[in-house]
């Protein structure tokens, strides 16, 4: 196999990251003249959620991400390469990601309910109008942190909060909109905020919830960050 070709998983890591920085922004900041940001956040977060999941099957093998690699060959050249990729290569839909995942790797993807709501409604606003859905931006985070940031930090290392495009800031806006949705998240080993009090974050939290993210701080050695 040509060498460059081993490249590919990091190649779409790269956009993988950016798609949802920019999804990530759009779901949990608004300001005025951002009105639209929500309708981004769906096509941000299924374009990430596309790479991601392309990226995880190319680790088993690059060309596992393509729908017939026989037509990738025009009995011409001695070996494929990235700019034939480019040119002929024709990747697995979104629709199909789940299956092709599955069938590479094993892994069925978390919360295939939501996967099928965020599909149709970047379908309708990809090549129609805003679908009748009253939020959104938490259709977007529901994506992101129920399917997408448990794959992505098993294999890659990879923790969904800390992408977004506040440079001023950490995460912590991110954190208070996930708290207050109580939405569970992938929590890094150097956990910390600064500008929230995560008791008052999670104060109307359900009991469960409280529960959960205090066992996911206590298994980091961060528990002393509801106690402060």
């Amino acid at each position: 196999m040509n060498e460059e070709l081993r490249s590919i998983p990091e190649r779409i890591l790269g956009l993988a990251r950016a798609a949802l920085t920019q999804a990530n922004q759009h779901a949990v900041f608004m300001d005025p003249g951002s009105e639209h940001w929500p309708l981004m956040s769906v096509l941000n977060t299924a374009h990430a959620g596309e790479l991601f999941l392309k990226a995880i099957i190319a680790t088993e093998h690059p060309l596992l991400i393509f729908k017939d690699i026989v037509t990738l060959d025009d009995k011409n050249a001695d070996e494929l390469d990235i700019q034939r990729l480019l040119a002929r290569g024709r990747t697995h839909d979104f629709e199909k990601l789940p299956q092709v995942l599955w069938a590479t790797t094993g892994l069925r993807i978390p919360n295939p309910e939501c996967y099928e709501r965020l599909r149709q409604a970047r379908n309708a606003i990809q090549h129609f109008c805003p679908p009748d859905v009253c939020d959104l931006s938490a259709l977007s985070l529901e994506f992101i942190y129920t399917i997408l940031d448990p794959l992505i930090a098993c294999r890659f290392g990879i923790y969904a909060i800390e992408h977004h495009e506040d440079h001023n800031l950490s995460y912590d806006y991110v954190v208070s909109c996930l708290l207050r949705r109580e939405l569970r998240f992938s929590i890094p080993n150097d956990f910390a905020v600064t500008e929230i009090d995560l008791n008052e974050e999670i104060g109307e939290a359900s009991t469960d919830y409280r529960s959960w993210f205090r066992g996911a701080l206590t298994s980091i050695g961060k528990v002393d960050l509801l106690e402060t």
